[in-house]
């Protein structure tokens, strides 16, 4: 005696692509393959054969029609003759009544799911209404085949056959299309936005990269500039060089840093005297400074500042920090930038204040994104990657600014032991 548990079980097996799908392709950046509805439809409907719908003794119902509708939808015609021959094996080897009719029911809507799923893929504008006719179709075909061949227990199960077996196989191609539809629509939007976010960050990398290499070509050009006076002595000369060499040996780690962030590698880190080391970028940075009728001082209360950190990523994080600081000022008739350096408790604090333009409390909030910057040409990766690097060190950025009256960063690093 047939039983709506049995009918729902036949529904549960219909969904069985749909769950295996969000399973299987949840995570992978591809969509389903022709070969995975194959498989996923042959078990859908072994499963479904394998527990029918019982109606009496020898009459089983199952959800074949809704599984080769669909297989032949999304897999072609190949999936469509594999679940033919799977379900004329597996048929013969159940037996029992209804097995001539099943064979004819099966054969009429093999043909009718070819000729619907060409269309279906052929007329996306139509899908919809091609669902629907699938749907009656395969309701009423088994009817009126089971009224030529079957016609006393066609009869004397009038109720499911013109009631439960159409509605379920309407309901089960409808689900089961619009659920896998949903489904793949949805995997198809991920897709395209991971492509897009793979073009951003290519487009991210390109632009970090020219931003990167600017500040020691800056400080090149500022050199080379001062180069040119004859009246500078030889030492200062050779010193000067001597920077530029150094410089440019610093875009080269640059350069090489973004060629293998493919493989991104711990960078070395080790302990670095801090005051040295702003000392050092003071003299890189001046040129750049005095191109930009700006000064820059330095202050510090303590000589031994040890922090870890990676020599060349601190280093272009101080020149980020301290020549935006410079840029900032440069629209003033004397532009100043002091720096201090100091301990506070098991912390050690630089503060850089200028005098410069300033910002108000909506640019301070984005300080640090992604392409936000309060240049009109600026791209805001040097300060994003500064502040990725200073958290990665676990330290803390303040920012105190008021437009039109400069600003002040406060940067804290925890020191060695």
């Amino acid at each position: 005696m047939l039983d709506v548990k049995d009918i729902l079980l036949q529904l549960l097996f219909a969904l069985t692509p749909f769950v295996l799908y969000t399973i299987y392709y949840r995570d992978k950046a591809e969509n389903y393959s022709k070969q995975f509805i194959t498989i996923t439809c042959m078990i859908c409907l072994f499963m479904s054969m394998t527990f029918p719908a019982t109606v009496q003794v020898g009459i089983i119902f199952d959800i074949r029609y809704v599984i080769m509708f669909f297989g032949m939808v999304y897999g072609g015609i190949t999936t469509g003759v594999f679940l033919l021959i799977e379900f004329l094996i597996y048929r013969l080897i159940i037996g029992g009544q209804g097995l001539f009719s099943a064979i004819i029911i099966l054969s009429i809507t093999f043909t009718l799911s070819a000729l619907l799923s060409s269309l279906y893929r052929r007329r996306s504008e139509y899908r919809k209404l091609i669902t629907f006719i699938a749907g009656i179709s395969f309701s009423i075909i088994p009817i009126g085949t089971m009224f030529a061949t079957e016609y006393q227990y066609t009869i004397q199960h009038l109720k499911f056959n013109i009631l439960v077996m159409p509605v379920q196989n309407f309901l089960g191609i409808w689900i089961l299309i619009s659920l896998f539809n949903k489904a793949v629509s949805d995997k198809e939007l991920y897709l395209r936005y991971l492509q897009s976010e793979k073009s951003e960050t290519i487009a991210h990398v390109a632009a970090s990269l020219a931003h990167e290499v600017r500040n020691p070509l800056t400080a090149v050009m500022g050199f080379l500039k001062l180069l040119k006076d004859d009246s500078i002595t030889k030492e200062k000369s050779q010193r000067y060089i001597d920077i530029c060499l150094e410089e440019i040996k610093r875009t080269e780690v640059i350069l090489s840093e973004y060629l293998s962030i493919a493989k991104p590698n711990q960078s070395m880190v080790e302990q670095i005297e801090l005051v040295q080391q702003i000392y050092s970028i003071v003299d890189i940075i001046t040129p750049y400074a005095n191109m930009n009728n700006v000064s820059l001082e330095v202050q510090h209360l303590e000589d031994r500042l040890f922090v870890t950190a990676n020599p060349t990523e601190i280093k272009q994080l101080f020149i980020n920090f301290i020549k935006n600081a410079i840029e900032a000022c440069s629209v003033q008739a004397t532009g100043n930038v002091n720096i201090r350096v100091e301990r506070q408790s098991k912390y050690a604090k630089i503060t850089i204040i200028d005098n410069g333009v300033g910002m108000s409390s909506e640019q301070i909030e984005r300080l640090g994104s992604i392409y936000f910057s309060t240049k009109s040409k600026g791209t805001g990766l040097g300060l994003t990657l500064s502040y990725q690097l200073i958290r990665s060190m676990n330290g803390d950025v303040t920012v105190q600014s008021k437009s039109g009256e400069g600003t002040e960063f406060i940067l804290s690093f925890p020191l060695s032991d």
